[in-house]
């Protein structure tokens, strides 16, 4: 496996594997069409396990999701893989994933959030994502990084009507993947794209955490006049 992290005793291993990791997200077709190339039919169980962890599991928010998708419509249309098997299969992974983690947050949520591994601040956008835009929250969740693991967790720690979830997860996991698998297959051969799939990717990145960026400002904003209102009021 080609971009296997490799061992790394030393005290500095956790600015390595972001640096790795970094590597993957904004190399993520290279590392894909190297691995393809290598195993066959093995890219399609790894894209699985991806999508499938990163909606399902709330520890693995930092997994690429957005930029993984086009990557993997892009490398379709140059025939690495089959868009006719990918699509169908990443979708049951997203929305697997997004029930598992629905599930999990429902069963298991009290325990996670009393853990000091469990990031709360995450939780807190997630909600907040959700009093803005409402059960809709689930479906617009996957087109942002972090919401989109955090989502699914919180609608089952807050007990939402899983019938109504699921019709949620069921539409948001067919736009989500629909709309960036076809837009790479048709996007991503075109060579000025083709050849700067770096900075395409980065460019979806920082799309894709815009909300999340203007909605912590936007919280540190009214924080800010509501303490000032406060010291005004004294």
């Amino acid at each position: 496996m080609s971009f296997r992290l490799p061992h790394r005793p030393d005290a500095g291993q956790s600015p390595f594997m972001i640096s790795q990791l970094l590597d993957f997200v904004l190399h993520v077709d290279k590392h894909l069409q190297t691995f393809a190339m290598e195993h066959g039919t093995l890219i399609y169980g790894l894209l699985f396990a991806i999508i499938f962890c990163e909606t399902g599991l709330v520890v693995m928010p930092f997994l690429p999701g957005d930029s993984l998708l086009f990557a993997v419509g892009a490398l379709s249309a140059q025939g690495f893989m089959r868009i006719e098997y990918i699509i169908p299969l990443l979708m049951c992974a997203a929305i697997i994933g997004d029930n598992l983690n629905y599930w999990i947050g429902r069963k298991a949520g009290s325990w996670i959030v009393g853990q000091r591994w469990f990031k709360r601040d995450y939780l807190a956008k997630t909600e907040a994502f959700f009093v803005k835009h409402g059960g809709k929250a689930i479906i617009l969740a996957r087109f942002v990084p972090i919401v989109r693991t955090f989502a699914p967790f919180t609608a089952g720690f807050g007990r939402m009507d899983y019938r109504r979830f699921l019709c949620y997860s069921l539409g948001g996991g067919l736009v989500w993947v629909l709309s960036f698998t076809i837009a790479g297959y048709f996007l991503g051969s075109i060579p000025v794209i083709k050849n700067n799939l770096k900075l395409v990717f980065l460019l979806i990145i920082v799309v894709s955490v815009l909300p999340i960026v203007i909605e912590v400002l936007k919280h540190r904003a009214e924080a800010k006049r509501a303490k000032e209102r406060g010291e005004g009021e004294g």
